[in-house]
């Protein structure tokens, strides 16, 4: 993925969800969601591309983000909104 933003989600993972809430927030319109729970077997990809076993795995454009904490940190620091729009976000 170059562009864009995409998610490793389950349905009821509160941390995606607020993950997704602050995306939106900040004008993401289309955010990419791999279901893990749908899926398994993407788990297992998931850990092999980020070495994380948790939800939200976080990618905007070619970055590995992390989780929500990760995302959050970016926001407070001023560091996610250049991230957003160098992936055309």
């Amino acid at each position: 993925m170059s562009s864009g933003v995409l998610m490793y989600c389950t349905e009821v993972c509160p941390y995606c969800v607020r993950a997704e809430r602050l995306l939106r927030a900040k004008g993401v319109v289309e955010i990419e969601k791999i279901r893990v729970d749908l899926q398994p077997e993407l788990r297992m990809v998931m850990m092999q591309k980020t070495g994380q076993r948790t939800v939200p795995q976080i990618y905007i454009g070619t970055h590995h983000v992390g989780g929500y904490d990760d995302l959050a940190a970016l926001e407070h620091s001023g560091e996610l909104i250049g991230l957003l729009t160098e992936a055309g976000n």
